[in-house]
């Protein structure tokens, strides 16, 4: 018990800190892509905060796991976090490192029980319009027949392809492109399905209050109808005690 609560207050503490580097991610991510003309030492420095903000998630990892009380079962129950740890060391591409740190902040934002369902959906909806734009920017910019050239052309693509509308005016040609717009529809209707699910399940709970009040008033005009009654019957006992 008292491994369980050091692992829920390191979790508790680190929260912050890993969402703040993870923004820092972000920035480091987009820079490069954004600005295709910057400067070596910009393109390096940013590498090396892509990096350093894994390395802070694979940490977490590790700490934690030395902190479970059960540790095999902490590594069955948790192995999306050790795909994404590993993940960047197979290969040293960005996308991979920018693939395994979404995983690890959506991992973390699921365990944060004061983040409610709905901020961690529109989080994710906002992760990933984000990064899919920019990841599709710079697979398909240099491609000689793609036609996302720009940041603008890669929002739009990304945001018609998670809501699965897909006009079609802008579409990848590339392999990966492919695979990253096979992954955004699927995360899309994922998505979707949450948010349906979380309506729904409003609704229902919803009507079950209004169900349980409606039983419980009924129940009390009930109640109050017996008592009615029985007022009733000592008031006709009290006239006929009267009479005789």
């Amino acid at each position: 018990m008292q491994q369980q609560s050091a692992q829920l207050r390191w979790e508790q503490h680190t929260q912050r800190p890993l969402f703040a580097l993870a923004l820092a991610f972000a920035v480091a991510y987009a820079v490069p892509i954004v600005r295709p003309d910057a400067s070596r030492d910009v393109v390096e420095v940013c590498t090396a905060v892509e990096w350093v903000v894994w390395g802070a998630f694979a940490l977490d990892y590790v700490v934690r796991l030395g902190l479970a009380r059960q540790r095999l079962t902490f590594v069955r129950t948790h192995w999306l976090d050790l795909a994404a740890v590993l993940l960047p060391m197979l290969q040293p591409m960005r996308l991979l490192r920018m693939v395994s740190t979404l995983l690890l902040v959506g991992q973390r934002a699921r365990m944060a029980s004061q983040i409610r369902l709905t901020t961690y959906v529109a989080g994710a909806v906002v992760g990933l319009l984000m990064f899919g734009s920019l990841a599709v920017l710079s697979v398909e910019r240099d491609s000689p027949d793609g036609n996302i050239r720009t940041l603008g052309d890669a929002v739009w693509w990304s945001f018609t392809t998670m809501t699965t509308v897909g006009y079609g005016d802008h579409a990848p040609t590339t392999g990966l492109g492919r695979m990253l717009a096979v992954g955004l529809m699927l995360s899309g209707i994922a998505l979707l399905g949450v948010v349906t699910a979380n309506i729904a399940a409003w609704f229902i709970a919803r009507f079950e209050k209004d169900d349980v009040e409606e039983r419980r008033q009924t129940e009390a005009i009930r109640e109050l109808a017996a008592e009615v009654r029985a007022l009733r019957g000592e008031v006709a006992a009290l006239k006929r005690t009267s009479v005789d």
